[in-house]
């Protein structure tokens, strides 16, 4: 168990360090070219890395309290939700990392998910719609699979493709107003009009292309902290069950958006809602209910 670890915790931490090189060469790119509407693309490259770092920063350290404050989770105390708590510990034990804050959703969806930059700054947010309805065991797994997902890093890894689109898509928008209002210097009017159709290109491209590195990450770590959760309760019969009955629940989690949806244990989206469901980040959950039945 401690070698699946480290491979894990490896993969994440190679694949966080090819997404932030992919993700700098676009943002170097696209400030090459703000600089070059002004005729010096190298102060465009310094402005945009200088920004990009500084925007990073401030989500880096802010952005797992803005994904708490978007999703309308509320943080409890061991008072509050008793049983809540002493799962978490006790899981969070058995991993051997620190213990999580506890946070609640006030809403009958079931669903949860996992936050934060690292072990000592991660917090597990849950519905009462799914403590309502699961049993002790089929909340035991789910909660196992998000301290799986803390654990293993997954958390950092999608914190970071989140805020560097984030950051290409201001940038994006950016050249695109710059191209199309502003003088730009000598160029002429056609290499401005290439620029304004990069733009254009990038804007429309970028949430494409945060869907589709998000499902990349995601799908593959969704069945690595399904295996981690059965193997931290020794009961992957309680994680099946749950994603059963989760599968079943017809209501939307609240809040849920296009740049936190894939954080969720489940597609937060209503499933009719197709449109919704083309990138979905998570892969099916029958396949799911198999593998862990299967152990």
């Amino acid at each position: 168990m401690k070698r699946v670890h480290f491979n894990e915790v490896r993969n994440n931490n190679i694949r966080t360090f090819f997404l932030i090189l992919l993700f700098f060469i676009i943002i170097i790119l696209l400030g090459w070219l703000i600089g070059f509407l002004f005729d010096n693309p190298y102060v465009g490259i310094g402005f945009t890395l200088f920004g990009g770092i500084i925007y990073t920063l401030v989500v880096w350290f802010a952005g797992g309290n803005m994904i708490l404050k978007v999703a309308g989770a509320k943080e409890v105390s061991k008072k509050e939700y008793p049983h809540l708590y002493h799962t978490v510990e006790g899981l969070s034990l058995a991993a051997g990392i620190p213990t999580p804050k506890c946070y609640v959703i006030d809403t009958p969806a079931m669903n949860a998910f996992a936050t934060g930059r690292d072990l000592d700054n991660s917090a597990v947010a849950v519905t009462t719609g799914l403590m309502n309805k699961l049993n002790r065991e089929e909340l035991e797994g789910v909660i196992a699979h998000e301290i799986a997902h803390i654990k293993n890093r997954d958390i950092r890894t999608m914190m970071m493709a989140a805020i560097l689109t984030g950051v290409i898509v201001l940038l994006a928008d950016v050249l695109f107003r710059m191209a199309l209002f502003s003088g730009g210097g000598n160029n002429d009017g056609r290499s401005r009009m290439i620029i304004l159709v990069v733009a254009i290109v990038f804007l429309i491209l970028s949430p494409i292309i945060s869907e589709l590195v998000k499902l990349a990450l995601s799908r593959k770590r969704e069945y690595a902290a399904d295996a981690q959760a059965a193997v931290l309760t020794r009961n992957p019969r309680g994680l099946a069950n749950a994603l059963k009955k989760i599968s079943g629940d017809g209501h939307e989690t609240p809040n849920a958006t296009g740049s936190t949806a894939h954080l969720y244990i489940s597609n937060p989206y209503n499933k009719k809602r197709r449109w919704k469901n083309l990138f979905s980040t998570h892969p099916p959950t029958d396949e799911r209910i198999k593998r862990l039945e299967e152990m």
